[in-house]
């Protein structure tokens, strides 16, 4: 079994000694740096692989006060102001950090700027306004009693992510890092060479970690230094009239800070796109990979490797874009917060390998008194093995203060299992594809195949009460023994591939995720009725298909067999009977859970069965449609019960309820993974406590297994 190899560990000045004597204990072929910290010159010989952290944006900050016309700028919107007469004056700054964020003043606001009366959505004319720049306030001739905004352009004067960096492990002294704009020519040019010179300089150095390229996701703070709004797939932060006036000539229209804005919800993942901000995406991708590759040719005409960060200044690199490939890295390097995370990663092609971020991150935060760090440890590996087995990454590592986790009792032995056992993985699988159903499973969103793997989230694994009864769906499926498509409305309108044998649509209500008006195209609807009435299958999750058009409020109620009550139809009774005797329950003899769950839904037409009901409305529903079937679920947090009933929901929606037992175990707290090339089972124990389980291969009894906790065992398939 492999030893040694696809690990990396950070390391830091005060800590070579231990960090050599944990590279030979874990047998970590590669170091790292980490935020604050630079590779100590006494590893620098070391034979292990050497990474080194390298920021395009930042670190740097005689450049950005040298050339403060292109420090990196966000669109903001202010507060929301009702005018009680005829003038408004709106304070930009209130709410927002003023040693992150800093209104610009350089540029022309009358040409970037926007004021829009909320009541109406109309724009103020320019000649109704004017920006008092020693007061900081934008003057507004008002209609009383009316709302107003004003979107408008900041400078990003302290780094987003330092600032993070900086709040959480409490720093002191270190300044504050500013961030320019490499996509602006002055700029540009003098990164590139920079970059050329650190090369030179760093001879030892083997695989240059960008983190990331040129524009942070949205990550703005608030007057007392909260996190005032997080999105990981935001926008916001890559814009300046520079990059505005390209994207106008490209586009061939006029540019609005709405199509940023969007009302204040700064066009997060889960707002239907508009055309324009479609168009937006699109043209940041052209440019951003375009730009990057010229830095990644630099590393690699000095023989270095280029490796990505997914997370901080990602945005413009959609890893499953158009224009990724293009890029030409050696790697991506993420961080594993869940299954989910791990298959945004592993998933992602036009690299040579993969590298996953474990947690928890050696940071104080979590290495503290009252903290739990194996307990942190033990639940992503968990989460993060079932996906592994599936779609492995090439490697893993760690990051943050070495010296945190090396003096906390027990933290390094957890370390030695989760090495222990990603390294099995490899060993076993050898390079092969794990088993999957004979058909492919679809999620359908308003994203489809470019945010694949990042539906229902917000930012990056971070739990959301009102998310987590979606979330778990992809959460279910990272482990899962099934192809997953992600598909937009556009592949349904152009023909459902035949491949397809079962299509989901989870979220809420008039987001992204479920479709909103989507669902009133005919081509839509027309196209899953037939795909479903002709033996496909149909999986809905709290909010699906909905939008109230016609007398409903679910489009595809008759293809589910329920309906959510909006109030229109009280006066119509509902006759609701559980009947919880189904396949998709046989193995589960406690309530299922189905998290904060969608209220008022009521089972409709002459097909349906009733699973579970919470009083007289219904939470678990199966139909029969001409050939086919759907099963409803008013929510689905993961958990192994959940992952379960959704496997079995999935084979009966598909209409092949026999095919799940090919390979299955009968514990619900287990999961089988099955390599057949290399004729090697991995039985994985999900639970904290010892379990039992059967093992059934192709309907035969092939072994019984009492797994410790957390266990997995590998076993010969002897078919």
């Amino acid at each position: 079994m492999e030893q040694t190899g696809r690990l990396t560990l950070p390391t830091d000045a005060d800590v070579v000694a231990e960090t050599l004597r944990l590279k030979n204990l874990l047998g970590a072929d590669a170091l790292r740096d980490c935020d604050g910290t630079e590779m100590p010159k006494e590893l620098l010989t070391d034979p292990a692989k050497k990474y080194a952290t390298y920021y395009t944006t930042r670190k740097d900050n005689a450049w950005a006060e040298a050339n403060p016309d292109e420090v990196q700028q966000e669109y903001l919107i202010s507060d929301r102001h009702t005018a009680r007469g005829t003038k408004l004056r709106i304070h930009l700054m209130d709410g927002f950090h003023t040693q992150q964020l800093k209104v610009n003043t350089l540029d022309d606001p009358k040409r970037w700027w926007e004021v829009i009366d909320r009541t109406t959505g109309e724009v103020v004319p320019t000649d109704k306004w004017f920006f008092d720049e020693p007061t900081g306030e934008v003057e507004i001739e008002t209609v009383p009693y009316h709302e107003y905004t004003v979107s408008f352009l900041a400078f990003l004067i302290w780094d987003p992510v330092h600032m993070y960096n900086f709040l959480t492990n409490d720093w002191k002294d270190t300044p504050h890092q500013l961030t320019y704009d490499v996509r602006q020519p002055k700029t540009q040019a003098y990164v590139k060479e920079k970059l050329r010179r650190w090369c030179e300089a760093n001879p030892h150095i083997d695989v240059v970690r960008f983190t990331t390229f040129f524009h942070q996701f949205t990550l703005t703070f608030d007057d007392q230094k909260r996190e005032k709004f997080v999105e990981w797939f935001g926008y916001s932060a890559s814009v300046s009239p520079y990059i505005l006036e390209k994207f106008e000539k490209w586009a061939g229209y006029k540019f609005r800070p709405e199509f940023i804005v969007d009302q204040g919800y700064h066009n997060t993942m889960f707002r239907v796109p508009s055309k324009e901000f479609r168009d937006f995406i699109e043209f940041q991708q052209q440019e951003v990979c375009a730009l990057a590759k010229e830095m990644v040719d630099i590393v690699h005409s000095y023989g270095k490797e280029a490796m990505m960060f997914l997370g901080d200044h990602w945005i413009g690199t959609e890893p499953y874009g158009k224009y990724f490939a293009s890029i030409g890295l050696d790697a991506v390097v993420g961080s594993v917060g869940s299954g989910v995370t791990l298959r945004m990663i592993s998933d992602i092609k036009g690299v040579k390998y993969t590298e996953g971020r474990l947690l928890p991150y050696f940071f104080p935060d979590v290495f503290t008194e009252g903290g739990d760090p194996i307990g942190e440890a033990r639940t992503n590996w968990m989460k993060a093995r079932r996906a592994i087995l599936r779609s492995p990454l090439d490697r893993i590592g760690y990051g943050g203060y070495l010296k945190l986790a090396s003096n906390w009792p027990g933290f390094i032995d957890e370390i030695q299992n989760v090495v222990g056992e990603f390294r099995q993985i490899h060993e076993n699988m050898q390079g092969t594809k794990s088993y999957v159903a004979p058909f492919k499973v679809a999620i359908l969103n308003c994203w489809g195949g470019l945010r694949k793997w990042m539906s229902n989230q917000v930012h990056h694994s971070i739990y959301h009460r009102e998310t987590y009864s979606a979330e778990g769906v992809l959460e279910c499926l990272s482990g899962m023994p099934f192809d997953v498509e992600f598909i937009d409305f556009d592949d349904i309108r152009n023909g459902i591939p035949k491949d397809i044998g079962v299509i989901i649509n989870v979220g809420d209500a008039y987001t992204a995720f479920s479709g909103a008006e989507n669902w009133i195209d005919e081509k839509v609807v027309t196209a899953i009725r037939k795909f479903v009435d002709e033996g496909g299958g149909f999986i809905g999750v709290g909010e699906p298909t909905a939008c109230q058009h016609q007398g409903r409020y679910f489009q595809l109620s008759d293809v589910m067999g329920v309906d959510r009550e909006m109030g229109f139809s009280l006066s119509t009774d509902k006759y609701n009977t559980c009947d919880p005797h189904h396949f998709i329950l046989e193995d589960i003899d406690t309530a299922v859970d189905f998290g904060e769950g969608t209220s008022r839904i009521y089972a409709q037409g002459k097909h349906y069965q009733i699973l579970a009901q919470d009083g007289e409305y219904s939470q678990l529903v199966v139909n029969e449609y001409g050939k086919g079937h759907s099963v409803y679920f008013a929510g689905l947090p993961y958990s192994p019960q959940n992952c379960r009933i959704l496997l079995r929901a999935i084979y009966y929606a598909a209409g092949m309820p026999e095919e799940m037992k090919h390979y299955y175990v009968t514990n619900v707290d287990t999961e089988v993974t099955v390599f057949p090339e290399t004729k090697r089972i991995a039985v994985i124990n999900n639970a904290d406590a010892e379990e039992k389980t059967d093992l059934y291969i192709k309907g035969h009894l092939i072994d019984s297994l009492t797994l410790a906790p957390r266990e997995m065992r590998w076993v010969d398939d002897a078919e």
